[in-house]
């Protein structure tokens, strides 16, 4: 892959790329050690140049995303190494010279710089090896100092072969513990990110009873401060006007209003709290009652509330708050379809049955009903028909996957009469294994 001036302008090359490209011209500067060697000379130049020119080329042309390239380019580099080097100890004086008994540490200092591949490595230690074995041939030397010599240098390529593997095992196994850590990091983020959704969306749902909740503190507030009120009167009038009967029904009144605005405030608090809570066996009226407390604030001027659930229903396997949470999504949402139709005959149901090992759970109310454009696309997030200050596209889409961790599922459906449906259903308590 030639490398046009353009791309090497904008840095775009690979670090095995760079890394050889600084080799080129420190080879050529090794020439000062011929000089002091041998002296000047033209034969020992050449040498280095050719040497330099291969590395150079070789490094443009070579494609880093490519793993055959990367083979060809390294073998290439590692043989002409070999055949430079050999003939410098050639100019050199051959097994006389200074650099013959630089013979072991080529292959080494191949070992190095190119750690990823082992065969150019070895094509480079039985040059270097036969090399060296002939030129003690060639300059009479015996036989044993001959097979002495080409030993050392075959050790010396192995040794550094198994090395360049141990090294390539140990990178390996960095990286992979590397992608493990940065898979775990993610799974946690993605955990926190799914907490944080659904308590925005618990927030969002608080917030849309806001003005609700209001309403329906004040109602108590207001007879309690009545109460007492009258109590301060009464209490400190002379002679005392009431009898006791009445001022025990005033208080009686007092601790009802009392009692109510707790009520509220600790239903609101437990679900707008973000649990962590480990799914048990709970009662479905309980848990629909839950929910249906804090959705008569929002219905109650809207439509009225039908609660169908038999006392006897199985319990099914859920988090009690996300159960209570999914059904006041629904109900909250069945008030909004209905707010612009008005309180007169409309009307929210929830129906529980038992069919079979499963148990069911129906929330309809007889307003218009999903679109045929909408109902494909109900449970997608950030979906959503309603404007911007009541819906946030999150309430049916978490409601969807809080059912599916407990091992049921959600769909949608228009009625034949009239009006929505969301069905849910559960598999009766401890007969599924509910997904973490």
């Amino acid at each position: 892959m030639p490398v046009t001036p353009e791309v090497a302008a904008s840095g775009e090359w690979g670090p095995r790329r760079k890394m050889l490209l600084w080799l080129a011209p420190a080879l050529l500067s090794q020439y000062v050690l011929d000089v002091l060697a041998v002296g000047p000379g033209l034969p020992a130049l050449v040498l280095r140049v050719v040497w330099a020119l291969c590395v150079a080329l070789s490094a443009l042309r070579m494609d880093e995303h490519s793993a055959s390239s990367m083979r060809l380019h390294t073998t290439f580099q590692c043989v002409a190494g070999s055949l430079c080097f050999i003939g410098l100890v050639l100019v050199a004086g051959g097994s006389d010279g200074a650099y013959f008994h630089l013979f072991p540490c080529l292959p080494l200092i191949l070992c190095l710089i190119y750690p990823q591949d082992t065969l150019p490595v070895m094509l480079s230690g039985a040059l270097c090896s036969a090399g060296a074995g002939g030129m003690l041939w060639m300059a009479g030397r015996p036989m044993s100092q001959v097979l002495l010599w080409v030993g050392i240098v075959v050790t010396v390529t192995l040794v550094g072969a198994y090395g360049a593997s141990e090294f390539r095992k140990a990178q390996r196994a960095e990286n992979e513990g590397r992608l493990e850590r940065a898979r775990r990091e993610a799974l946690e983020s993605l955990a926190i990110s799914e907490r944080r959704r659904a308590h925005s969306e618990k927030l969002a749902t608080i917030g849309q009873l806001a003005a609700s909740v209001m309403h329906e503190i004040n109602n108590p507030v207001a007879f309690i401060g009545a109460n007492l009120d009258y109590l301060e009167r009464e209490v400190l009038a002379e002679p005392r006007r009431a009898s006791r009967e009445e001022l025990a029904e005033v208080f009686r009144e007092t601790r009802t209003g009392v009692e109510r605005v707790r009520q509220i405030i600790g239903d609101l608090r437990g679900f707008s709290r973000m649990d962590t809570e480990e799914p048990t066996e709970c009662a479905v009226a309980d848990v629909v009652s839950d929910a249906v407390r804090i959705a008569r604030l929002r219905l109650q001027h809207v439509a009225r509330l039908e609660v169908d659930i038999p006392e006897d229903l199985p319990p099914v396997l859920a988090v009690r708050r996300r159960l209570a949470q999914v059904l006041l999504n629904l109900l909250v949402n069945a008030g909004d379809a209905l707010e612009a139709r008005g309180r007169e005959g409309s009307e929210v149901r929830i129906i529980g049955v038992c069919e079979g090992a499963r148990v069911v759970l129906r929330v309809e109310d007889n307003g218009p009903g999903f679109p045929p454009h909408v109902l494909p696309r109900l449970f997608e997030t950030f979906f959503t028909t309603k404007g911007p200050e009541k819906g946030t596209g999150l309430g049916l889409a978490l409601s969807r996957e809080l059912v599916e961790q407990c091992g049921g599922s959600l769909v949608a459906e228009n009625r034949e009469e009239g009006g929505a449906r969301l069905r849910l259903e559960f598999p009766v308590g401890g007969s599924v294994k509910v997904a973490s």
